[in-house]
């Protein structure tokens, strides 16, 4: 299943917040430092798609140029 944006978004909060807190083991830390990194790229890739739909609809075409 892929995570939509806010839910990507908001389980990354919750993963740096266990980060933060400490108490975890060094496995899990890193479990959690790898799943952070995953969804943060998930989040940029979810951005990136916004942005490019963004100037899709608000850059003139090429064509309508010449």
């Amino acid at each position: 299943m892929k995570l939509s944006y806010e839910e990507a978004r908001a389980e990354l909060v919750a993963t740096v917040e266990r980060l933060e807190a400490g108490g975890a083991t060094l496995e899990e830390s890193l479990k959690l430092w790898e799943r952070g990194e995953k969804l943060a790229d998930l989040c940029q890739s979810h951005l990136e798609g916004a942005r490019e739909r963004l100037q899709a609809r608000t850059e003139p075409d090429a064509a309508d140029e010449d």
